[in-house]
């Protein structure tokens, strides 16, 4: 097995938008021109605007000549994001080696990746081919593809969104935007239909997976799909840790590890209402205003490296956390309100899985969107991962489950594709923890 690292050393400031022109570099990492959207997007959700081969940077070569796992495909589709503008987003579709064993034609994953960061360098298109991305000023670990890896490896195809803004270099990633994510997942799924030469057909089942910031997308997107893609019939939705409160999650996150996240957070969601700009840029003191921007083109790694376990009270002016700034504004608690997942009803059978000891994105929010879902009607298994408390606001209880339940997800999302039933398991929940 061959990995490919991207080692791309440089101390050249990142640049978050492209000219078109010149090639965008963020925190020493080049970013193929494809990443680049035209200045004219199509009509369509879902319309392919462009594709190009895509080398996996970890594959074997098979028996019969074709590599392990698969041939992969460049992505750029257009999608809309939660203003009701034309947006461009790039991916990657993954035509397996292994052959489909299943009822009916080979079937689509849509995978959702978990947080990866904000910078262009950190999309999972990317990671698929640098599974490994190190300069002297960012760090980046493509640890989903193992998930991807086993999907293909049952026979389905696969098709990855980057979301909107990560690796499309004209706009920064709205982290946990429910409405960009869950718009981007059912995009992708056109996209993979559209593109040529797949074994794909119009009978292809399709699943949705992702953990985390995927586990929100995926949620959001088996309840987006009735009104934003009645043509995407879901067999099935994996959604791991799913961050469905923003305002409980946002108190997880800070102080944590990962507290960066915040920064991904509050600059998306700008991005997206930059009504918000003034106010919440009136509470941020220097060193508030300059880690967001410096986070608005980290990864997961050197975010870790550079703010882990920093509290967001230094970062204002009132050294009051950026959770009690935005409960006290109105508009801003709106805005994360608005972001609640849980207020319609999933479409097919969906797993919900959590650690209970999850504490970055904490268990008792995603149990709640059991509970919610249930209590709608949906068809829901909802999983609680029950393994030690392995440590405090260090990632360990919210990584574990990941890598604990990835089986058993898989497992459950093949069943669907094979198109047996799942059984809701909603009436334990007042027995489960």
């Amino acid at each position: 097995m061959a990995t490919v690292a991207c080692v791309c050393v440089g101390a050249a400031p990142a640049d978050a938008t492209g000219t078109g022109t010149e090639p965008v570099v963020s925190r020493g990492v080049t970013i193929p021109a494809f990443y680049t959207p035209p200045a004219q997007l199509p009509t369509a959700n879902g319309a392919l605007m462009r594709h190009e081969p895509l080398p996996l940077g970890i594959s074997l070569p098979g028996l019969d000549g074709r590599s392990l796992p698969g041939k992969a495909t460049r992505l750029m589709y257009k999608s809309t994001d939660s203003s009701g503008r034309a947006v461009a987003v790039t991916g990657a579709y993954i035509e397996p080696s292994a052959q489909w064993t299943g009822d009916g034609p080979r079937p689509l994953v849509a995978v959702a990746s978990g947080t990866m960061g904000q910078g262009d360098q950190c999309a999972p298109s990317f990671a698929l081919q640098h599974p490994l991305t190190i300069s002297g000023e960012t760090l980046s670990v493509a640890y989903d593809n193992l998930a991807i890896y086993r999907l293909l490896a049952t026979g389905a195809a696969v098709v990855v969104t980057d979301y909107v803004g990560l690796g499309a270099t004209d706009r920064l990633h709205t982290y946990v935007n429910r409405l960009d994510e869950g718009h981007a997942v059912l995009d992708a799924v056109r996209a993979a239909r559209a593109l040529p030469g797949t074994s794909l057909t119009a009978g292809s089942r399709v699943g949705l997976y992702g953990y985390s910031e995927g586990g929100g997308a995926t949620a959001s997107a088996a309840e987006l799909q009735p009104t934003y893609a009645p043509d995407v019939q879901l067999a099935g939705t994996y959604a791991g840790a799913p961050p469905a409160d923003l305002t409980a999650t946002m108190k997880g996150i800070d102080g944590s590890a990962l507290v960066s996240a915040l920064g991904w957070s509050i600059n998306g969601f700008v991005q997206s209402y930059p009504d918000l700009r003034a106010l919440l840029d009136a509470k941020l003191n220097d060193a508030g205003r300059k880690a967001l921007a410096d986070t608005s083109t980290m990864c997961v790694g050197d975010a870790i490296l550079r703010y882990g376990f920093t509290r967001s009270t230094a970062w204002t002016t009132s050294g009051t956390s950026i959770a009690d700034i935005i409960a006290a504004e109105p508009r801003a608690q709106a805005v994360l309100d608005d972001q609640h997942i849980g207020t319609l009803k999933p479409v097919g059978p969906v797993r919900v899985a959590t650690g209970i000891h999850d504490d970055i994105v904490p268990h008792r929010q995603a149990r709640q969107l059991a509970v919610d879902w249930c209590r709608k009607g949906g068809n829901v298994t909802y999983e609680a991962v029950d393994l030690p408390n392995l440590g405090d606001r260090i990632l360990t209880n919210h990584l574990a489950p990941l890598i604990t339940d990835q089986g058993a997800a898989i497992s459950w999302l093949t069943d669907r594709l094979k198109g047996e039933r799942a059984a809701s398991n909603c009436w334990t929940m007042p027995f489960q923890p």
